[in-house]
């Protein structure tokens, strides 16, 4: 069993902006792309990490765009945001993964996934709302965590797998009293997210509906993508799929809708 205390001090580790971040979103959040692009341009660490994910085939661009004034202005505010916390999450990847087979250009390749994805449902539902769209970005944090947590009980994930065909969110909970969406909220709570933010992310588990109808089925969207995203060849082998059991009769009622967005065959 992983103590509370064990699990807050990972959660611990994740790190407060520094104050070039905290100073670009700030800015992001008043409108002003400009100004935020000069100070995070200021940031060596932050501007690198802009253009390599930019530059990811599934952005689509043919020429590689380099400055970060395009960048936040291909972006917009709400996509430029979510990109800087997405820059947070990877500050917390580990130099070596223990249990799942991911490396750096690899959990690029996720959070560049997730975040186009999640930027085209909100497109398809109309919603423009810059803290909506940086909620995809918890995941990937919630995912470097349990590679921890896992990392150091790796025998007693191996036992309670063996002993039953559970998923490894099923494990995580078993083990520390939180799930990968638990560990979610407690993030958000420490960037000082909205309280809807969270509340979406719990949703996304699909055993947890919410009360509220629009969180409730932003909920079932993120959970739709979260598993189609996980089911990527690139991330069954690393072995992510194993992560979240798939809620079916939850999302029915907009499969059909996902599966157009997204472009599923």
């Amino acid at each position: 069993m992983i103590t509370t205390e064990k699990l807050n001090s990972y959660i611990e580790k994740v790190p407060p902006a520094p104050q070039a971040l905290r100073d670009t979103l700030h800015l992001l959040n008043l409108g002003d792309l400009t100004k935020a692009a000069k100070v995070a341009a200021g940031d060596l660490a932050l501007s690198s990490y802009l253009k390599t994910l930019m530059n990811k085939s599934i952005y689509g661009f043919r020429n590689e765009v380099s400055d970060i004034s395009q960048i936040f202005g291909i972006l917009g505010v709400s996509g430029s945001q979510q990109a800087v916390y997405n820059y947070m999450i990877s500050l917390l990847s580990p130099t070596k993964w223990s249990l799942f087979k991911l490396n750096a250009t690899a959990f690029h390749n996720l959070q560049a996934e997730l975040s186009v994805n999640w930027k085209k449902i909100l497109t398809h539902l109309a919603i423009n709302d810059k803290d909506i769209e940086s909620a995809v970005t918890l995941l990937p944090a919630s995912i470097i965590i349990s590679e921890a947590l896992f990392s150091e009980k790796i025998e007693d994930v191996k036992l309670l797998r063996s002993a039953s065909a559970i998923d490894l969110n099923t494990v995580l909970k078993r083990l520390c009293g939180m799930d990968l969406f638990d560990i979610c909220e407690k993030i958000s709570q420490k960037w000082e997210m909205q309280e809807s933010i969270a509340k979406i992310i719990q949703a996304s588990s699909g055993i947890k509906p919410q009360e509220d109808k629009q969180i409730d089925t932003l909920g079932k969207w993120m959970h739709l993508l979260l598993f189609y995203t996980l089911s990527q060849p690139s991330f069954v082998e690393a072995g992510l799929n194993d992560f979240i059991d798939f809620q079916v009769e939850n999302v029915m009622d907009i499969y059909d809708d996902f599966s157009s967005v997204i472009g599923v065959s």
